[in-house]
């Protein structure tokens, strides 16, 4: 239970693998993931590694296996997923897998080359035919008797009789319908007016042969005279990348090409349809293993990679590899090892051997689904340093519980609670699915989160009694007009929209609400002055007890760490001096709700001007009069003592550090005739000490140095004068920032007030019928302003003010963060893409 609160006991251990057996116990490491290798090759190229042969034909297979499921996803063909995790396959089945992937690869190659030609070729028999048939269109119209006519008129008599008929040459083809415009300009310009331009689109799309897209296009016919003509407007045609086709000139050629092009294309139909049958049966028979192909590839790079890490013995026979592994979890590593050798038909068992090293380990927390949200909360602000203090397992608490004293309402604490509870019991679906969508992934991620919060923002909510901005009267109020009216005429009543309810009066207050705040504040003209007060002593209270329990949480680290030196003249100190200020600030908070009631509590004093006074020992200010008895002597013997507090951190400790440096540097162990002269420890302590100073883990606010590392004395009095100077200054500017509580608070609360007042009251204020209409319109959007505004935008709000106390105001008491994640190997993270090679 002690690892939950603190990182796991890690060590260094040496794997001895023999050669036949090291590929099957890495895979077997890695179905387990309880290990981080360390690479023993730094200064080794990787293209001159051992295993580099194998990690490009692995590379090669996962290349091949792209292809294929970019030709599936092409044909809209769903690839079966079953959740199936196939074991690594053995080094010698790599053969046959890269035989069957590099079938599948060139049998769909060919079919592709083949779909490809035959749909250009049933393209350019398709254009075919529109041409045949606009054409015919076109020279029908020319051959119009009415149009011959009404050529005739216009032309001289004699001259028709004597010119012989005009015989014009034509060019036939098919253009994009977008270019049309540009194209025929260009045809005016460059022949200079001397062509005759028909164009016709045709209604279909047509699919492009090398995209697959639908295209449009358009049928055009080009009359001309002269082969200079020809020659310009066969080029221009060629620019605009239109394609030209054979057209004959007769009707009855026509006729006949068009009946041979239609019997071309019901024949290269069937084909067509014959070819994109197989294809389907192919891309349908891969697309039920290409996941599990895609596994099977990906774990085998993985374990030649990993095997890259090892290094090889002078004898050829052995890998030597170095790795961080938990100790609790030395039992598993062996048992896959043995696995391992076992599957590999191997008789010398694996070797593992723990080293003692000087090195700093990697920090691992373990998590379960519920936990690592708020771990990975933590982890982002900064990995722990090795077996500091983790807080997470605090974080699930005070986490949620903050931002519900600034999210508190019990309708919105509702909603949140609802949304995260349908994420938590269906998150099997959820994730069977696979969603794809960033924002919801992280969302889902956080479902704990969000259900811890909208449970704490339903208790908070019924704390502040505060629905939608409403409150809930449920055990009637504990205020009572009722003996006002006695004393009151009703004049008076008439006279006073506002009347105020004075608790000193019997009968008008007749004791406190059950749970939570009153209703009546609800309506009361005074709700925000007494809110004000309410929640801001509130955050003074939450945020002193939150760091008050962060510098406790420091002691632990200094136990585990065993230095006594950090306890007496750093956490003490440091308890002491907040303890003193704002610690005794709170005490006063609930001193004063204690003892002052409704008769006297007009002659309380202002508890802010009172703690000025405090650090200004000014106890003659007429207009605050004291709280109680010896108040001068116990506010002046606290400063002192917070005062004191100060050089005990700050100078000190850098003496006292100073002078242990001075006496491990001279022992003092000069032994004349068998006697020990000096005032240092004897050899034997001298080498417990020298030994307890190896072994101690060195942390950042601290600078005792081995016998090797000099003593910097300024260094380290700038280092604890800026650590003691932060967390003075800390104190005041981190009890003031636990102001946000109350800050947000109220804002959310007015927020929620004025869209109830602004939207939902117009709805409320009409009794007609026309009035049901317009409340269901306005609910609506009322409901969706809710959602966007007060859950999401303020829930967000409220989630980042959350995450800065704990970053900054919480953590820096007690955690460094600076040290780096154990990242084990294991095929799960690696399918996931959350690792890179």
């Amino acid at each position: 239970m002690g690892e939950l609160f603190r990182s796991e006991e890690m060590t260094l251990a040496q794997l001895y693998l023999q050669s036949e057996s090291a590929y099957c116990c890495v895979s077997e490491l890695g179905e387990i993931g309880m290990v981080q290798f360390r690479d023993l090759n730094p200064d080794v190229n990787v293209f001159q590694r051992k295993f580099v042969n194998e990690v490009r034909r692995c590379e090669e297979m996962d290349r091949k296996l792209r292809f294929v499921e970019k030709e599936i996803k092409k044909a809209n063909i769903p690839m079966v997923d079953t959740g199936e995790n196939p074991e690594v396959p053995l080094p010698r089945d790599m053969i046959d897998l890269e035989a069957t992937f590099e079938k599948l690869e060139n049998e769909l190659k060919e079919i592709n080359t083949n779909q490809e030609a035959l749909k250009k070729n049933f393209l350019e028999l398709t254009e075919l035919k529109h041409i045949l048939r606009r054409t015919q269109q076109f020279f029908d119209e020319m051959e119009d008797p009415n149009l011959l006519e009404e050529s005739s008129t216009l032309m001289d008599p004699a001259e028709a009789g004597t010119r012989p008929p005009l015989r014009l040459g034509f060019v036939a083809g098919v253009i994009s319908r977008e270019r049309i415009p540009t194209f025929e300009r260009m045809l005016w310009r460059v022949c200079r007016g001397n062509v005759f331009l028909r164009q016709a689109d045709i209604e279909d799309s047509l699919e492009d042969p090398a995209t697959g897209d639908q295209v449009y296009k358009s049928v055009f016919i080009i009359f001309f005279q002269g082969d200079q003509l020809k020659t310009r407007v066969k080029k221009i045609c060629e620019g605009f990348r239109a394609s030209l086709y054979p057209c004959p000139e007769t009707p009855q050629e026509r006729k006949e090409m068009a009946a041979g092009v239609a019997t071309r294309i019901d024949d290269l139909q069937m084909v067509l349809n014959q070819t994109e049958d197989h294809r389907q049966r192919v891309l349908q028979a891969a697309a039920k293993t290409v996941r599990v192909w895609f596994i099977k590839v990906r774990k085998m790079k993985a374990v030649y990679h990993t095997l890259n890490l090892c290094n090889i013995d002078v004898t050829q026979k052995c890998l030597i590899a170095e790795v961080w592994c938990p100790v609790s979890d030395m039992d598993s590593i062996q048992f896959a090892l043995r696995r391992g050798t076992e599957k590999s038909g191997s008789t010398v068992p694996s070797i593992l051997n723990r080293m003692q090293t000087k090195q700093t380990p990697p920090t691992f927390n373990k998590t379960n689904k519920f936990t690592s949200g708020f771990q990975n909360i933590v982890d982002a602000y900064g990995i722990g340093n090795y077996r500091e203090m983790n807080p997470a397992p605090y974080t699930i608490i005070t986490f949620p519980f903050l931002f519900a004293v600034m999210f508190g309402d019990l309708g919105h604490g509702v909603l949140m609670t609802c949304a995260a509870l349908y994420l938590v019991l269906r998150e099997s679906r959820l994730v069977a699915q696979k969603n794809d969508n960033e924002m919801f992934s992280m969302v889902f991620a956080g479902r704990y989160i969000i259900l811890l919060m909208g449970v704490f923002s339903i208790y908070t909510g019924i704390i502040y009694n505060d629905c939608f901005s409403k409150s809930l009267n449920l055990f009637g109020s504990g205020w009572s007009v009722r003996p006002i009216l006695v004393y009151l005429l009703f004049q008076t009543l008439d006279e006073n929209k506002v009347l105020q309810l004075d608790p000193a009066v019997r009968g008008v207050f007749n004791g406190p609400y059950p749970i939570g705040i009153d209703p009546i504040w609800n309506i009361a003209t005074n709700k925000l002055t007494f809110l004000n007060s309410f929640k801001m002593k509130m955050s003074v209270i939450l945020g002193v007890i939150h760091m008050l329990f962060g510098v406790s949480l420091s002691l632990f680290n200094h136990l585990y760490f065993k230095k006594p030196l950090n306890i007496y003249l750093g956490f003490i100190p440091e308890i002491v001096f907040m303890a003193s200020l704002f610690g005794y600030l709170v005490i006063l908070v609930f001193y004063k709700w204690l003892a002052y009631d409704a008769h006297t509590s007009r002659n309380a004093p202002s508890l802010l001007i009172a703690f000025i006074n405090m650090f200004l020992f000014n106890y003659n200010d007429p207009t605050n009069q004291p709280l109680y008895r010896g108040q001068m002597v116990i506010q002046t013997l606290l400063v002192l003592i917070a005062l004191a507090c100060v050089p005990c951190m700050l100078i000190v400790k850098t003496l006292v550090l100073r002078r242990q440096y001075l006496w491990k540097k001279n022992l003092g162990t000069q032994n004349f005739g068998g006697i020990r002269v000096g005032n240092g420890p004897t050899e034997d302590q001298a080498e417990i000490i020298q030994h307890d100073q190896l072994s101690q883990h060195s942390e950042n606010d601290e600078h005792e140095a081995t016998e090797e590392e000099v003593f910097n004395f300024g260094d380290v009095a700038v280092h604890q004068a800026i650590h003691t100077i932060e967390y003075c200054l800390g104190c005041i500017s981190n009890t003031a920032s636990y102001l946000r509580l109350w800050a947000l608070s109220l804002a959310h609360a007015q927020l929620s007030e004025v869209l109830w007042t602004m939207v939902m009251h117009l709805g409320l204020s009409s009794r007609s019928f026309g009035g049901f209409v317009a409340l269901s319109i306005i609910f609506g959007a009322f409901a969706v302003l809710t959602v966007c505004i007060l859950l999401i935008m303020e829930g967000l709000s409220a989630f980042l003010h959350a995450l800065r106390l704990h970053w900054v105001e919480f953590q820096n008491k007690f955690y460094v963060g600076q040290g780096f994640k154990f990242l084990p190997f294991t095929f799960e993270s690696i399918l996931e893409g959350r690792f890179e090679d």
